[in-house]
């Protein structure tokens, strides 16, 4: 059983800039959303003793804050993976996601866009990093596992554990306040309570 969470907004996030493999600290919501997914996580695996969950995330920072403000919820320390990290945007990585698009009008209406990037990863190498991360799992298939990722990423887990095509794939939602429950081959979703603004 895996539960799958994003990690909590970024200040570049809120920008509407592209980070890929670039660092960004949480904001305020981004670490109430952390602390929100660790307390939903905390009651739907209390049923299991904590000794039997593991915790592993992407090792960009903002995936392993979350994963360590939802560990300390748990009791539970964090390791990490780079086959969960985010996608390479290469050179548009940190720029203003509009003014990207605004640059390439010929990507819009694409739900792929993102794997143009010129120095970028492609959708075929992204997948084949994720889906070779999920099989190794799929080996030991009484494993319970935390996993904190990102937005691509986090589609493209979901897309491989359930078998989707790529557009399938690439429409997926990525919320930062909800958690997936991969388990028996269905996804389920579980939303945090409403987390109150923060500046």
């Amino acid at each position: 059983m895996i539960y799958l969470c994003r990690h909590g907004q970024t200040f570049h996030n809120r920008e509407g800039r592209l980070q890929g493999r670039s660092e960004s600290d949480l904001t305020p919501l981004g670490r109430a959303q952390a602390g929100a997914m660790g307390e939903l996580l905390f009651d739907l695996v209390r049923r299991d003793p904590p000794a039997d969950w593991r915790i592993v995330a992407s090792p960009l920072r903002r995936a392993r804050d979350t994963a360590e403000t939802i560990g300390a919820r748990l009791g539970l320390p964090v390791a990490t993976d780079e086959r969960l990290v985010e996608i390479d945007v290469g050179e548009w990585s940190n720029r203003l996601r509009e003014e990207v698009r605004g640059e390439n009008p010929h990507l819009h209406g694409d739900d792929a866009w993102g794997f143009h990037a010129p120095g970028g990863e492609t959708y075929e190498a992204m997948m084949a990093r994720i889906t070779h991360w999920l099989d190794e799992q799929a080996s030991e298939p009484e494993r319970r596992l935390i996993v904190v990722s990102h937005g691509v990423a986090g589609r493209l887990l979901r897309g491989a554990y359930a078998g989707l095509s790529r557009a399938e794939t690439l429409a997926q939602d990525i919320p930062q306040d909800a958690v997936y429950r991969l388990m028996a081959g269905q996804i389920e979703r579980f939303d945090c309570a409403p987390i109150a603004e923060h500046a």
